[in-house]
Protein backbone atom coordinates (compact mmCIF):
# COMPACT_ATOMS: atom_id res chain seq x y z
CA UNK A 1 0.00 0.00 0.00
CA UNK A 2 1.11 3.53 -0.76
CA UNK A 3 1.07 6.81 1.61
CA UNK A 4 -0.70 8.58 -1.67
CA UNK A 5 -3.65 10.01 -0.78
CA UNK A 6 -5.21 10.77 -4.57
CA UNK A 7 -8.76 10.59 -5.38
CA UNK A 8 -9.70 7.27 -7.14
CA UNK A 9 -12.86 7.05 -9.08
CA UNK A 10 -14.57 3.50 -9.61
CA UNK A 11 -16.92 2.36 -11.57
CA UNK A 12 -18.14 -0.65 -14.16
CA UNK A 13 -17.79 -0.50 -17.73
CA UNK A 14 -19.72 -2.56 -19.63
CA UNK A 15 -17.56 -2.22 -22.38
CA UNK A 16 -14.78 -3.76 -20.56
CA UNK A 17 -16.84 -6.22 -18.47
CA UNK A 18 -14.54 -4.78 -16.07
CA UNK A 19 -14.49 -1.70 -13.24
CA UNK A 20 -12.68 0.68 -14.03
CA UNK A 21 -10.60 3.26 -11.60
CA UNK A 22 -9.44 6.43 -12.30
CA UNK A 23 -7.10 8.99 -10.87
CA UNK A 24 -7.92 12.10 -12.07
CA UNK A 25 -4.93 14.28 -10.39
CA UNK A 26 -2.69 12.32 -12.21
CA UNK A 27 -2.94 12.05 -16.00
CA UNK A 28 -3.54 8.59 -18.05
CA UNK A 29 -3.40 6.84 -14.57
CA UNK A 30 -5.84 4.09 -14.39
CA UNK A 31 -6.30 0.37 -14.18
CA UNK A 32 -8.95 -2.02 -13.94
CA UNK A 33 -10.46 -5.20 -12.14
CA UNK A 34 -13.19 -7.98 -12.35
CA UNK A 35 -13.94 -6.69 -8.72
CA UNK A 36 -14.31 -3.31 -7.09
CA UNK A 37 -11.74 -4.11 -4.69
CA UNK A 38 -9.35 -5.57 -7.25
CA UNK A 39 -9.40 -2.32 -9.13
CA UNK A 40 -8.95 -0.53 -6.37
CA UNK A 41 -5.72 -2.78 -5.50
CA UNK A 42 -4.21 -2.96 -8.89
CA UNK A 43 -5.13 1.22 -9.04
CA UNK A 44 -2.34 1.73 -6.00
CA UNK A 45 0.30 -0.19 -7.87
CA UNK A 46 -0.70 1.72 -10.67
CA UNK A 47 0.07 5.04 -8.80
CA UNK A 48 2.87 3.97 -7.73
CA UNK A 49 4.92 3.01 -10.76
CA UNK A 50 2.84 6.56 -12.02
CA UNK A 51 4.64 8.25 -9.05
CA UNK A 52 8.55 6.31 -10.15
CA UNK A 53 8.04 6.88 -13.91
CA UNK A 54 7.52 10.76 -13.06
CA UNK A 55 10.42 11.01 -10.93
CA UNK A 56 12.52 9.34 -13.24
CA UNK A 57 11.55 11.59 -15.92
CA UNK A 58 11.77 14.95 -13.55
CA UNK A 59 7.92 15.32 -13.91
CA UNK A 60 6.44 17.14 -11.96
CA UNK A 61 3.94 15.01 -9.11
CA UNK A 62 0.83 16.84 -7.96
CA UNK A 63 -0.12 16.85 -4.68
CA UNK A 64 -2.92 15.28 -3.94
CA UNK A 65 -6.02 17.76 -2.81
CA UNK A 66 -8.21 15.12 -1.84
CA UNK A 67 -11.92 15.59 -3.19
CA UNK A 68 -12.48 17.40 -6.14
CA UNK A 69 -15.06 19.48 -6.98
CA UNK A 70 -17.05 18.90 -10.33
CA UNK A 71 -19.61 21.54 -12.37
Amino acid sequence: MNDYKYEIIIYWSEEDDSYIAEVPELAGCMADGSSYEEALRNTNVIIQEWIETAKSENRPIPVPKGKLSYA
